[in-house]
């Protein structure tokens, strides 16, 4: 759980800065530990398309995240390095030694001891593609002994599904793609991701369907490595501001992104729930 206190002492002077308006610049301290080299440097994971991709053509790194790093460098006076990732286990881990200043990752509470996390801003369902011809047509279906569920190694749905699967097992492949050819080569029954991204893969597997129903819902978050609080005050007031002057939904439609929404803003009281992810989804 966030040091609350320590995040409120930090936001005080950037609330009395103003509610909606542009983000304020940060302070010195916020800035050492935002940018620490003097740069921003914004790490992109693009095995997610809600997160971020890879422009065939020419190799750029784009998206919702590389969007908003781009307005925060800009908002904290700073130029924007963009770094992308195609494995977020890696992404994650490279946090520990300091590699990179910000990154976006979906909320789980296993991920505390590495990561400081700001609100959500983006709210994704987490659902199965089902492979052809599978008789699973709920998620509930899916937890009986037997049914193998492919996943990616450290993605949020594998924690989830790590701790709430009762029957059915997990099958973890070391990215995105080859989570997704584990169904393909009929070595899983069913791919654990966030709808958007199984509504794309689905296309190129004829057969296949995505489930209506969900496991969970995804929120992505903005966070920093675990340590800076000033940091991740920050953030987090950026983040709030960003919601709701239209910032992160631009992000969203730029990136032409189907089934996924805004996260709600912060509601103002000074309580825990109130800056803590993973909660009222």
């Amino acid at each position: 759980m966030f040091r609350l206190s320590r995040i409120l002492a930090a936001l005080v002077p950037l609330i009395a800065a103003g509610c909606a308006g542009a983000p304020p610049a940060p302070t010195a301290a916020q800035k050492s530990e935002l940018a620490p080299t003097g740069a921003l440097r914004v790490a992109v994971f693009t095995g997610n398309p809600v997160l971020g991709s890879v422009d065939k053509s020419s190799g750029e790194v784009g998206g919702t995240t590389a969007a908003l790093g781009r307005a925060l460098a800009d908002a904290a006076g700073v130029p924007a390095k963009i770094i992308g990732y195609g494995a977020i286990a890696k992404m994650v881990e490279d946090a520990k030694t300091g590699e990179w200043d910000v990154a976006v990752v979906a909320y789980d509470p296993a991920r505390m001891g590495v990561l400081e996390f700001a609100p959500p801003h983006i709210v994704v369902d987490l659902t199965y593609m089902v492979a052809p011809g599978s008789t699973i047509r709920s998620v509930p279906d899916a937890d009986r002994p037997g049914v193998r569920i492919a996943a990616a190694k450290g993605a949020a749905t594998t924690l989830f599904l790590q701790r709430s699967l009762k029957s059915a097992q997990v099958v973890q492949a070391d990215n995105e793609p080859a989570a997704f050819a584990l169904i393909k080569e009929g070595k899983a029954e069913a791919y654990a991701q966030n709808r958007y991204l199984l509504l794309g893969l689905a296309q190129g597997l004829p057969g296949a369907r995505v489930l209506d129903d969900r496991f969970s819902a995804a929120e992505m978050c903005l966070v920093v490595p675990k340590g800076r609080g000033n940091a991740i005050a920050y953030v987090s007031d950026f983040v709030e501001r960003s919601k709701r002057s239209g910032t992160v939904q631009r992000a969203i439609d730029d990136a032409k992104l189907r089934g996924v929404s805004v996260a709600p803003s912060a509601a103002p009281a000074a309580s825990a729930s109130v800056i803590t992810p993973g909660r009222g989804y």
